[in-house]
């Protein structure tokens, strides 16, 4: 069975993860809905050196951000969850409230009515109140919120392994079989 899966890549740095995202779903021959903001375009050329049109190629579908008309706007169109990697804090603050003023937040309403998993990466250091609050929110409501902040028991060696685990731990949620980081084996003592 194709698993499909919604990603929203929003305008938070860090738009790595969800390119990423996008990369190891085309691997794995996942149905990807892909749907990247504005400030998104821009970060990933900013931050990465490309251009959003190149990750159209790689998804199964792409939807502009402002076409609320799109299959993936409905319940009815089943999906295995939805990924927003980067989530912004105004992409993070629009969900929790109920605010569905684009694709990406009303995709995201929609997964959670459903009762369908949601899963936010959000970047931003420090986190104030409000932006606590509001991922809070989002979990009382049934999201997943896995912060862009990798673990290093797996003793990374480049930035792309710090970037894989954080892609890694996403892929666990929806059940997604990888092999981007080690397990944690526990602390083997000697006798």
């Amino acid at each position: 069975m194709i698993l499909r899966v919604i990603l929203g890549i929003t305008g938070a740095s860090g738009v790595v993860y969800g390119v990423r995202i996008l990369e190891v779903l085309r691997e794995r021959d996942v149905e990807v809905h892909l749907v990247i903001s504005e400030m998104g375009r821009r970060l990933i050329e900013l931050e990465l050196g490309r251009s959003y049109k190149d990750m159209i190629g790689l998804a199964s579908s792409y939807w502009e951000n402002n076409d609320l008309t799109a299959p993936i706007a409905s319940g009815s169109f089943r999906t295995d969850g939805m990924i927003i990697a980067p989530c912004s804090m105004k992409t993070a603050a629009s969900i929790a409230n109920g605010i569905s003023g684009n694709l990406i937040t009303r995709a995201a309403d929609v997964t959670l009515k459903e009762r369908r998993k949601l899963i936010i990466i959000p970047r931003e250091a420090p986190l104030s109140d409000i932006h606590l609050e509001n991922l809070l929110k989002i979990t009382r409501a049934g999201g997943i919120v896995i912060p862009a902040s990798p673990a290093f028991y797996h003793l990374p060696e480049r930035i792309e392994d710090l970037v894989d685990f954080i892609v890694g731990k996403a892929l666990d949620v929806l059940g997604i079989e990888h092999k981007l980081y080690k397990e944690w084996q526990g602390q083997h003592h000697r006798r």
